[in-house]
């Protein structure tokens, strides 16, 4: 049904098409070179499996803070650097104006993510971020902000290591400046602050290829408003489908159907945090969230993170869900202008069965006036994807890691990914 996928509306973190270097394109969306990204410390396509580590681990050497250069690098004539307080509203106003004109669109360029103001303060401020990762350019004339990038702290499992790291994201230049290779230097210099603070790895994703991805995943889309998804082109309609009977398809309950389901409260990140770390404990790569990190991620916010729980008479938290609401601008319609999309973020189901938990979701999330539900193919989602009729996007999500490298599995064609999607339990925003 979903014909029109946002997989690259799915490259939130991370470097994008405007860092790609120039070069003939390969099999696989891949590039015949890299100039910024061989120079890096990532994995490379062309690294002989046999000459590896025999373990997983960093790419440099062992560095120190004193090590690292103590001067910003620097940015052609006319730009100046800029630490945005996203505490600050007029800060986040400039941000949320850069992003919503210049970030990521589809292929078509026919939708924009449209991230709200409350959504950057959520994303950006969890437990322990510091104000320098959130780093912009400037006009040196007019202070005007053109150019961005994010990262925020994150311990993460890989494998058998729990590494300190930095989640990159929301890394956007004002197209009319893409010429002035700002990316390669903003992302240097993030680098070089978070290597200040005695942390040598970062995750991030991305729709392209980039050297080299850890692991590679697909959106599906889970329609809940056909007719307008129709309209604005992000769907089509079927052959042989009427209007009617696609409303009838698509067509869900009016209440959620699991007894014992109700929105997150504070009194629930203990025992969330709890179910939370065990589920995640079987995945080869996943985030370890604290109590503050729990309470902060998955408290309710109105249209930007919604969670739920199934409570017992025994009141024991057995399950929840909980999806984030990132809207897109529609470009050129008549008639709409925004895309309200959830994606699925954490999810647990241990006594309700996940296919009820995840109708449920659907359930909730149209209740709430979403036109769409996107959930990509990690964690156990292929169990029920295809039952609750999500439609297959047509891109793929990479994940990527700076300075870790992740030995290809010794079942695994070492030219693929050495996480497999059922493997990930890591979700960036």
């Amino acid at each position: 049904m979903l014909e029109r996928n946002l997989a690259s509306l799915g490259l939130r973190p991370g470097p994008r098409e405007q860092q790609a270097q120039p070069g003939a394109q390969l099999e696989g969306g891949r590039k015949e070179s890299y100039a910024f990204w061989e120079t890096q410390p990532v994995a490379q396509f062309d690294e002989d499996p046999d000459k590896l580590p025999a373990t997983d681990g960093p790419i440099d050497a062992p560095k120190t803070v004193a090590d690292v250069r103590q001067e910003p690098y620097n940015l052609p004539a006319g730009f100046i650097w800029s630490d945005c307080d996203v505490k600050d509203d007029k800060t986040v106003k400039e941000v949320y104006e850069l992003l919503t004109n210049n970030y990521v669109e589809d292929d078509d360029n026919m939708f924009r993510f449209k991230y709200s103001k409350e959504f950057l303060k959520w994303a950006l401020r969890p437990p322990g971020f510091r104000p320098e990762w959130h780093l912009g350019v400037r006009v040196a004339g007019n202070s005007k902000l053109v150019g961005f990038i994010t990262g925020v702290p994150a311990s993460v499992r890989v494998r058998q290591s729990t590494v300190s790291m930095v989640e990159i994201n929301f890394l956007c230049v004002h197209k009319k400046l893409r010429s002035k290779r700002l990316a390669p230097v903003l992302i240097k210099e993030i680098t070089r602050r978070v290597h200040l603070q005695n942390i040598w790895q970062a995750s991030y994703t991305a729709g392209v290829v980039l050297p080299k991805p850890v692991a590679e995943c697909r959106y599906w889309h889970r329609s809940l408003d056909p007719k307008k998804l129709i309209h604005v082109g992000f769907s089509r309609l079927q052959p042989r489908m009427t209007m009617a009977r696609t409303l009838k398809l698509y067509k869900l309950p009016t209440e959620p159907q699991t007894p014992g389901i109700r929105p997150l409260q504070k009194r629930d990140v203990p025992q969330v945090t709890r179910l939370l770390t065990q589920y995640l404990a079987g995945f080869a790569m996943a985030p370890l969230f604290t109590e503050e990190e729990v309470e902060h991620y998955l408290m309710p916010v109105t249209d930007v993170i919604d969670a739920y729980v199934v409570e017992g008479k025994d009141g024991v938290i057995t399950d929840m869900l909980s999806y984030y609401t990132l809207p897109s601008t529609i470009i050129g319609d008549d008639k709409y202008n925004t895309l309200k999309a959830a994606f699925m973020y954490y999810t647990v189901a241990t006594k309700t069965p996940l296919l009820d938990l995840m109708n449920d979701a659907l359930i909730l999330a149209k209740s709430k006036e979403h036109d769409v539900f996107n959930a990509l193919d990690i964690f156990q989602n292929t169990e029920f994807l295809k039952e609750l009729k999500f439609g297959i996007g047509d891109g793929l999500l990479r994940y990527y890691l700076y300075n870790w490298r992740v030995r290809p599995a010794a079942d695994r064609d070492p030219k693929q990914p050495p996480i497999r999607p059922s493997e990930l339990g890591l979700v960036l925003l």
